[in-house]
């Protein structure tokens, strides 16, 4: 994970290329780029209570794609981000649910740490798979996607259902006002804080431990880790842990913030976006924080996009999509310049 300033270029020109496409698109559709690009930039950062909202979408993001970025640096493509996402709300929302009556106090930390042993324990069967046998921890990851959600559909609708709910959506009971860290708006001195921490300690991690100089050595060269006489094997448990944890704290911190329940099959392109701000922040937690910002102004802006431009919301997949295949097509072009202008590619 490169914690330079510089791949901050690098990944506002995916951006823009990304954009760029999706203008050309929709004006070939019929819809105005020019009022596309006003519905963007509107519902992000220039509404009133704008930023926030971009902020409430784009921290739990950070501290997911941060986690997606400690594997992928460590050479093993985790892409159960929104498996680890789902188990590790589950797992906070058991323990409120055990512990209900309890004081905050008490209840918080056991959440948390709930949170982050469900993520980190979803992430280690398919770490231990791919180290032990050699599977294709892409395809496990991914399944295990698949099977984290039909999971919270049950437990939504058995364990920890609403009796008060009106059936039109699985989801556990409201979390007591005691319980949460936040409002509705998602936005707290408590969840930035848990940002920020998240942030200082994958520099700490990265640039301070041997952990960091060997995850840095062992996404390039596996061989030579083994010639250090460092372990593969704990090197990529422990990165699966790690990305797991991260990802199962976002669930935590969703489900005792602005949603204040879990329900079947909520934010569903949570992982998967943070898998993409990771590849398009070249693995670099600066430029991870604001391709989050970013991404999270787009979640902010899809409410606007029908109203101003005649989008519909979905849109934004169509976005993500563009910044999907650039980051796959990885332009020698786009390279080229950068080089030039003396900018890490």
């Amino acid at each position: 994970m490169n914690l330079g300033f510089g791949a901050i270029p690098r990944a506002l020109a995916f951006i823009v290329l990304a954009l760029a496409l999706c203008g050309v698109i929709f004006e070939l559709a019929g819809y105005s780029a020019l009022l596309m690009f006003e519905a963007i930039l509107e519902g992000a950062f220039l509404r009133a209570g704008g930023w926030a909202q971009s902020l409430r979408w784009g921290l739990p993001l950070f501290i997911t794609a941060t986690g997606v970025a400690i594997s992928f640096r460590c050479g093993f493509f985790n892409i159960g981000a929104q498996g680890q996402f789902y188990i590790g709300a589950i797992c906070a929302a058991f323990v409120t649910h055990l512990l209900a009556g309890a004081p905050a106090a008490l209840v918080l930390p056991v959440t948390f740490l709930a949170g982050m042993a469900g993520g980190a324990l979803w992430a280690l069967w398919p770490g231990y798979l791919r180290l032990r046998s050699g599977t294709d921890e892409v395809i496990t990851t991914l399944m295990g996607n698949f099977i984290a959600a039909l999971v919270l559909v049950y437990v939504t609708s058995g364990p920890l259902k609403d009796p008060s709910g009106t059936g039109q959506q699985a989801a556990s009971p409201l979390l007591p006002a005691v319980y949460r860290i936040s409002d509705s708006q998602g936005i707290s001195p408590a969840i930035i804080g848990i940002a920020a921490a998240v942030a200082l300690a994958m520099w700490v991690l990265v640039n301070r431990t041997p952990f960091g100089m060997l995850a840095s050595l062992a996404g390039r060269n596996p061989t030579m880790v083994r010639f250090q006489g460092a372990r593969l094997w704990t090197l990529g448990l422990s990165s699966f842990v790690i990305s797991g944890a991260l990802a199962g704290l976002a669930g935590t911190v969703e489900l005792l913030g602005p949603t204040g329940r879990i329900a079947s099959g909520f934010l569903p392109g949570h992982g998967f976006t943070a898998v993409l701000i990771a590849l398009v922040a070249n693995l670099s937690v600066f430029a991870t924080a604001v391709v989050s910002l970013f991404f999270g102004g787009l979640a902010s802006a899809a409410i606007y996009l029908p109203i101003l431009a005649g989008l519909p919301a979905a849109a934004i997949d169509i976005f993500n999509a563009a910044v999907a295949l650039f980051i796959t097509a990885k332009s020698g072009l786009l390279d080229r310049l950068l080089r030039m202008a003396k900018l890490p590619t």
